[in-house]
């Protein structure tokens, strides 16, 4: 296995088996009201498989999960062994195929990417045209950044280089990335708790058809 291999599998080690998601129930939510029925779905860093499993169950009509660790997917495969579940490989091209999905789900993913652009390509690859990538990230919002500013060892252990956090979105910093990389209708929210403490950016936008 590779170092990046070796990297992803680490990362997995200290998490415990069979956790739900952070805001799962939020997520979810958020889900169901952008996904239909009969709808053909990819859930992009599955983890545990806990999302592909309630698209599935909301009547998406083929839902693929793919993840570049094989530790998550093994434990995905015990949990729920009905679903298509498959291995990638960090920054390389995914083996799908060109518009074979109406949506892509990535949560809790693109702030782990370091080639974010080779990443928004694959996923809009993939993305039949006009369909929708949904996407949930922590936010940076003004509140959380003044904070840091002025907590010199809370801004310290958000941003500690040892973390495995990349990347760092604003609302508007996500929807400009989105934007520059063809998408359109780009809706970003923030979510989850109250100003200052732990919110997320949920972000709906379409692929454009050129």
């Amino acid at each position: 296995m590779s170092a990046k291999g070796d990297y992803h599998e680490a990362l997995w080690e200290g998490v415990p088996e069979g956790l739900d998601p952070l805001d799962f129930a939020l997520r979810s939510r958020f889900l169901s009201d952008h996904v239909r029925a009969g709808e053909r779905v990819l859930d992009v860093g599955c983890g545990e498989g806990c999302f592909a499993f309630a698209l599935a169950r909301a009547g998406a009509t083929k839902v693929v999960g793919i993840d570049v660790a094989a530790e998550p997917l093994r434990r995905a495969r015990v949990r729920h062994p009905e679903l298509d579940l498959r291995q990638v490989r960090a920054e390389r091209a995914w083996p799908l195929e060109d518009a074979s999905f109406d949506a892509v789900w990535a949560g809790e993913v693109i702030e782990h990417v370091a080639d974010t652009a080779g990443w928004l390509s694959e996923v809009r690859r993939v993305l039949r045209p006009g369909g929708s990538l949904l996407l949930s990230t922590p936010g940076h919002g003004r509140l959380q950044m003044l904070r840091w500013a002025l907590e010199v060892r809370a801004f310290e252990a958000h941003f500690d280089p040892r973390g495995d956090h990349l990347r760092f979105y604003t609302r508007r910093t996500l929807t400009e990335l989105l934007e520059d990389f063809g998408f359109h209708e780009v809706d970003v929210r923030g979510a989850g708790g109250p100003p200052g403490a732990r919110r997320q950016l949920l972000a709906s936008a379409r692929r454009s058809r050129f």
